[in-house]
């Protein structure tokens, strides 16, 4: 695998396209198959193609285009695939991309269901194939700083932390694709714009969650089924809590995302528009300069999705080509799921869950705010 070029293809030409066939197309990777239902989608990312190959300097053929997936599974001999498809449609795409032997960057949320998303770690594991969770947040330079922090225990005990994502979207968002903020496709603030810092929430804290708390509402967007608030607190097995404020609300515009984690030796607060700045680093063990620490973990994106997909595509690619998992593999999406999804419980029952939580999903949620 590693002599060759990794043939790619993408299903999905939609708004996050564009930054996979980026990072594709910077990790040398060979297009081979676009698939998306509609004809000005393909197109437009076909035109893409040709401007990043003829940027890069990369001499090769057109990607091939689809309307049927399954047609493409069928005809092309693929290495990796990226599902950029609505949320909803995840799961179906995945497993069978994975009984063709295909490793997988799936777009988050991995899924809209546990079950859906056991079946797709299950089948992975059964045909051998590597599934990464596209949560490309955790690759920001300021979250790989917080992160070695971490692991170096220079938080000392860690107390709690707080994920806040204040954002806006408006009627024109929902408007471009008639699946967002329905339940059945997509479910709301906290499962599409927030789930990546909850992401990063769970994973600073040690994973292993015993009981969550919630309130969700929807409170302007009366021409969505799902919510654009979520409030929710967290109690993890270390003893350490996470407070939860995700919101698509905030007028004009989208104002932060920032991932606050507090110790008794250390505080560390990672903001901007989508956590890609340190806004302040404080240790006892003073081993570094937080002056320097701010300034090289500072970047300053085009938009909420950061420069996260690029490295993430490196490592999937060395995953492939070393036998290895990927560092955001299948399991890592689940964890991110089950979290908002034990949210939604929360708030639906108005009742603490406890964790694990073995199945529940976005349809589950059908009449909420009805």
């Amino acid at each position: 695998m590693a002599s060759r070029q990794l043939r790619y293809g993408l299903i999905g030409c939609g708004r996050i396209s564009a930054n996979h066939l980026r990072a594709a197309v910077a990790n040398g990777l060979e297009f081979v198959a676009l698939c998306d239902t509609e004809d000005e989608a393909l197109a437009a990312k076909q035109e893409l193609c040709a401007q990043l190959a003829d940027e890069a300097g990369a001499q090769q053929p057109g990607p091939r285009l689809y309307r049927d997936y399954r047609e493409m599974l069928n005809a092309e001999d693929l290495d990796l695939i990226a599902i950029c498809t609505e949320s909803g449609k995840h799961a179906t795409i995945a497993l069978d991309c994975i009984e063709a032997g295909v490793n997988l960057i799936i777009e988050k949320p991995i899924a809209l269901s546990l079950a859906d998303t056991d079946a797709i770690i299950e089948c992975a594991e059964v045909k051998g194939v590597k599934v990464c969770a596209c949560h490309q947040n955790r690759f920001n330079r300021s979250i790989q700083a917080l992160r070695a922090a971490l692991e170096a225990g220079r938080f000392g005990r860690l107390f709690y932390a707080t994920a806040h994502i204040r954002w806006n979207r408006g009627l024109p968002y929902y408007e471009q694709a008639p699946w967002r903020g329905t339940w059945e496709q997509d479910g709301g603030a906290l499962m599409n714009q927030c789930i990546h810092n909850i992401d990063l929430l769970r994973w600073m804290m040690g994973d292993e969650i015993t009981e969550v708390f919630a309130y969700t509402d929807r409170l302007a967007h009366d021409f969505i089924e799902a919510e654009d608030l979520g409030l929710a607190l967290v109690r993890f097995a270390n003893g350490a809590y996470g407070l939860i404020e995700g919101t698509t609300d905030v007028y004009p515009a989208n104002l932060e995302e920032t991932l606050y984690v507090f110790g008794s030796e250390g505080t560390v607060k990672a903001g901007g528009t989508s956590v890609n700045t340190i806004e302040h680093w404080a240790f006892a063990d003073g081993a570094d300069d937080p002056e320097q620490v701010m300034r090289e973990a500072n970047e300053q994106p085009n938009d909420v999705y950061g420069f996260g997909h690029t490295p993430l595509y490196a490592d999937v690619v060395a995953a492939i080509q070393e036998d290895r998992p990927p560092a955001i593999d299948a399991r890592a999406g689940r964890n991110a799921l089950e979290l908002v999804l034990a949210i939604y419980k929360s708030a639906r029952d108005g009742a603490p869950v406890k964790l694990p939580l073995k199945d529940f999903s976005t349809l589950d949620m059908r009449g909420t705010f009805s």
